[in-house]
């Protein structure tokens, strides 16, 4: 099988997020987790590599994402897209620059073409400016996010402190002027010496003619969010539909890491049993730590929640404490470590994990390294079968801190009935 569309994103949310909208768009998918073994061919129309790199060093970064695309392009890949995240994540370092920078010169391209919009998530871009919901990406959340702060708005100057190149915008008039204006705005722009065009989108009409515009373009690097992902799909799936299968017997269990706003409201709102992690504690004896929250999975009979989420000013108080790489280590060690030892001594098959760091971590002490999606569960966000280093078949949800309404954490398991008592 031809892969349509190569994907190298900067997270595994990230990558679970393109998957779900590109399998309800009617192609296969599939998420491969870090650089891919060339000799293990995919049988998917599009392969999404999940790399950990969003906040990872630059030369790391690119070195993983240039390793990807020459495998992706290995197997046959027609075209490959850059996805980074909705909210643009990444300080003036990068890495979404470096990162499109040192793709572009692997592939031999002239420059990438994307866009961070959107709209099914409230993400939209306008002027060169992107806006969560109805406010500036400056005046959300996001301004306070640990990791990346972003504090401005325009990401033509965000882009542009990223990379030594030129960077421009086509804007939203010629996205509501059809395909061919966006194909001429971009070729303006190329011509003018520009090396990274984004593009303004409202709404889903407006990434459809994106996608118009370079579906089929040679000599280029696409790249963005899901949005733009998901409009490829649209124009270039089979239009079929998902079949949903039944997830694996055995015991759920939800995990959260992510500090996001939507996150903590997700966690207050949860109406199961709920165990909170320290950080503090979690330095002081990490195992007594983590052996009482397995025994708080153990003893529930409903699904249980294990977080570490907390507000911004608890999170400032652990990072200035322990510093900010240790402190998220120990959550994220946490984590994953309660995760295998959920699945290795009490039976847990479906386990949701909220936060992109968080769900990496889940996903590398479970040994998984493909995920397939077995059914979309809320925009961006999908479950999908995967099976452990023990030949395990395991149910998994990997969720963006920002996806998903309120009662997701129950809302996702309805299908099976797993807030009901175990039989």
């Amino acid at each position: 099988m031809s892969i349509v569309l190569g994907v190298i994103a900067d997270d595994i949310t990230g990558a679970c997020d393109v998957a779900a909208g590109v399998t309800a768009a009617g192609l296969s998918a599939e998420v491969r987790l870090g650089v891919p073994d060339p000799g293990r061919s995919p049988s998917s129309d599009c392969v999404i590599v999940a790399l950990k790199s969003r906040t990872a060093p630059v030369a790391s970064a690119v070195a993983e994402s240039v390793a990807v695309a020459r495998v992706l392009r290995e197997w046959g890949a027609g075209r490959i897209f850059q996805k980074y995240c909705s909210t643009f994540d990444s300080t003036d370092d990068g890495n979404i620059g470096p990162v499109a920078d040192a793709l572009v010169d692997e592939l031999g391209v002239w420059g990438s073409v994307g866009t961070p919009a959107t709209p099914a998530v409230g993400r939209t871009m306008h002027r060169g400016h992107l806006f969560v919901g109805d406010r500036l990406l400056s005046e959300s959340s996001l301004a306070h996010h640990p990791l990346t702060p972003m504090r401005d708005a325009d990401l033509v100057r965000v882009l542009g402190r990223q990379t030594p190149h030129r960077v421009g915008f086509v804007p939203i008039e010629q996205a509501r002027a059809g395909a061919d204006a966006v194909a001429s705005g971009i070729r303006d722009l190329r011509d003018e010496g520009v090396r990274h065009v984004l593009l303004d989108a409202v709404e889903d009409r407006d990434l459809d003619a994106a996608a118009a515009a370079v579906a089929h373009a040679d000599g280029v690097l696409l790249g963005g969010a899901a949005g733009l992902a998901v409009a490829l799909a649209r124009r270039l799936g089979a239009g079929a539909t998902p079949v949903v299968a039944a997830p694996p017997a055995g015991r759920a269990l939800v995990l959260s890491g992510s500090g996001s706003e939507r996150t903590r409201g997700q966690v207050a709102a949860f109406a199961g049993p709920r165990f909170d992690l320290d950080t503090d504690a979690l330095a002081g004896d990490f195992d007594a730590v983590v052996a009482e929250a397995l025994a708080f999975v153990r003893s529930c009979d409903t699904v249980p929640l294990v977080s570490a989420t907390a507000e911004p000013a608890t999170v400032a108080h652990a990072q200035e404490r322990w510093g900010r790489e240790r402190a998220a280590a120990l959550v994220e060690d946490a984590l994953a470590t309660i995760a295998v030892a959920a699945v290795d001594e009490l039976g847990v098959r479906r386990i949701l994990v909220a936060g992109g760091e968080t769900s990496g971590a889940v996903a590398a002490g479970l040994g998984v390294d493909v995920l397939r999606v077995r059914r979309v569960a809320a925009p961006g966000v999908a479950w999908t079968t995967a099976t452990d280093e023990a030949g395990r078949a395991l149910d998994l949800c990997f969720k963006s801190g920002n996806f998903g309404g309120t009662d997701f954490f129950t809302e996702a398991f309805e299908e099976t009935g797993a807030f009901e008592e175990d039989a």
